[in-house]
């Protein structure tokens, strides 16, 4: 089977040691190349023809990720990036999504979250495609008075893993909670504690008031439009 080659992009060298070094542990994937700007990312990619690219969006400029994920789709849209950054509330991320990121990584995120993102991204099984999420976009501004909530609900979806995500759909659709341990074969105090999460990422107090919000905008009915 084919490994998934890895380019590195990060104007910290540090950063870009540790990725490699986790990547170089790992049977299934491989380090194409590194680069330490935005624009050194692109004539790599160009030059090496990765599968993936980890993408730091702040080098040379504020924008210089962001800017070099469009260059690259512009010539080879197959090419897949994963934004490098220092926190998930970084409002460039979401901009980076709109122009085709395919996932984010917190830089001092668990190996094992690091290496799931990678292989997610390289087989295609993220819940929350960027291409989804310009579909929605575009239907909210079609609805002008739900447009805000929208876009807050989706920032928070793209934080969202693909466990988090199967729960809140349940909820969604009704099951309580011991119904949806018992679906994903484990204990409820598994499923509370995701919920807890959840929560968390939505800044909500009640899995409820979450459920309330996505039924508002019809969220998932968007999804499958």
């Amino acid at each position: 089977m084919e490994k998934i080659r890895v380019l590195i992009a990060d104007d910290t060298a540090e950063i870009v040691n540790y990725f490699a070094h986790i990547i170089r542990q790992e049977e299934d994937i491989e380090v194409a190349g590194l680069a330490f700007s935005g624009e050194e990312a692109v004539a790599k990619v160009r030059e090496l023809n990765p599968h993936i690219v980890l993408m730091d969006i702040q080098m040379e400029t504020k924008t210089a990720g962001i800017d070099a994920i469009e260059k690259i789709r512009e010539f080879n849209p197959a090419i897949k990036t994963i934004i490098l950054t220092i926190h998930s509330r970084d409002d460039l991320i979401f901009k980076a999504y709109t122009v085709g990121a395919m996932d984010y990584i917190i830089k001092t995120s668990p190996v094992e979250e690091i290496l799931s993102s990678i292989r997610a991204v390289a087989s295609n099984t993220l819940m929350l495609r960027p291409e989804i999420a310009n579909r929605i976009l575009g239907e909210s501004r079609r609805i002008s008075e739900t447009q805000s909530k929208v876009k807050e609900v989706l920032k928070v979806m793209m934080k969202i893993s693909n466990t988090e995500y199967e729960i809140i759909k349940m909820a969604y659709d009704g099951y309580p909670y011991k119904k949806i341990a018992e679906q994903r074969f484990v204990e409820e105090t598994t499923i509370r504690s995701e919920i807890y999460w959840i929560l968390k990422k939505f800044n909500k107090k009640k899995m409820k008031d979450v459920i309330t919000l996505l039924k508002e905008i019809n969220f998932f009915a968007l999804l499958e439009s």
